[in-house]
Order: structure tokens, then C-alpha cells, then sequence
């Protein structure tokens, strides 16, 4: 999947040190649950063992690379988790690299991403979880027409604190 800015594409082997970095990023830890850092090996097996679709699976990581960078031009992921072929539905998320975001990376990977799950895999509807003070990506999904649906009050725990959780949905009409 691509247009003039960016490419979607399948992990590939040649990843494994990009994800290794991305996934032990503390900063995004509470994203994904995470309170360990995860082992070369262990982000090694996971994308050597990533071929498999994503109705086996049932998410699927994609590389964000950007025409615009060089030399390395992987700038982030994108992920389809929860997959739900029965309900038609599933959950979204996106990291961009520090020093590439807010320059548009994200909504054009997630204007592919969101015709994908709609027109590939006939999703009903797409979903994401963001907290209340990510007013960014806040900003960004509801720029692609996420409605936000609802607030998971105090929610998340981070630097001892408890943050709200707010539910966006998009609904394929």
C-alpha cells in the first residue's frame, strides 16, 4: 500500500533492529501494556513468525516508510490488533519516530491503513484508544472522521498518575 508520501509494507527481517528499538521505547510502554523490555531474540522470533495472515494472527504490523527520508526512510508502524471477522471490526494504532512526526507521516499512512480495513478486509468499523492529553493524536484521527465515542475514566496509570482513556470509533457507511 503507498501513495506519494508513504509505503506500507510487510516486517521484514531486515526490521528486526527498528522494531527491537521502537518496542523498548519506555516512553510508549503504556501503549501496549508493556513493563518488560523485550530481547533481541524475543523481537526476532515475533517477526521471523509474522508471515502468517492476519486472520491466523489476527493483527498485522505494517512498516511506515516515507518517500521524503533518506537513507533509512522507515519512520514508524502501523498495527491492525483485535482483529474481529465476525463483528467486522478492529483496533488501530500508529507510532511515527520521534524526529518525523508532525509532518503528516501519520494521517497519510492512516488514510491507507483505514481503506484497507474497509475495502480489503470489509471491516464495519475501526477503532483506536488515546489518552485524553494526546491531544496529537487526537487531532489525527479525528481529522480521518474517528468520532470520539467514549472515556475510559482513569484509565491508564503513568508516572503516578491515573489519565482517562478515550474511545474513537469509525464506522464504514
Amino acid at each position: 500500500m503507498k501513495n506519494e508520501r508513504v509505503l506500507l509494507r510487510a516486517v521484514e527481517p531486515s526490521d528486526i533492529d527498528f522494531i527491537f528499538q521502537l518496542e523498548n521505547d519506555t516512553s510508549v510502554w503504556y501503549v501496549s501494556n508493556t513493563i518488560a523490555p523485550y530481547s533481541r531474540y524475543a523481537i526476532e522470533q515475533y517477526v521471523l513468525n509474522s508471515d502468517q495472515d492476519i486472520f491466523t494472527l489476527r493483527q498485522l504490523r505494517l512498516i511506515i516508510e516515507s518517500a521524503d527520508v533518506s537513507p533509512s526512510n522507515r519512520i514508524g508502524t502501523i498495527d491492525i490488533f483485535d482483529f474481529d471477522p465476525l463483528h467486522k471490526r478492529a483496533g488501530l494504532g500508529v507510532i511515527i519516530i520521534e524526529e518525523q512526526q508532525r509532518k503528516g507521516y501519520a494521517l497519510e499512512a492512516l488514510k491507507l491503513v483505514v481503506e484497507y480495513c474497509f475495502k480489503t478486509l470489509g471491516l464495519h468499523q475501526i477503532y483506536c484508544n488515546i489518552l485524553a492529553e494526546n491531544h496529537g493524536s487526537i487531532h489525527l484521527f479525528e481529522k480521518m472522521g474517528f468520532i470520539n465515542c467514549g472515556v475510559k475514566k482513569e484509565w491508564t496509570f503513568i508516572n503516578n498518575s491515573w489519565q482517562d482513556e478515550l474511545i474513537f470509533q469509525l464506522i464504514n457507511k
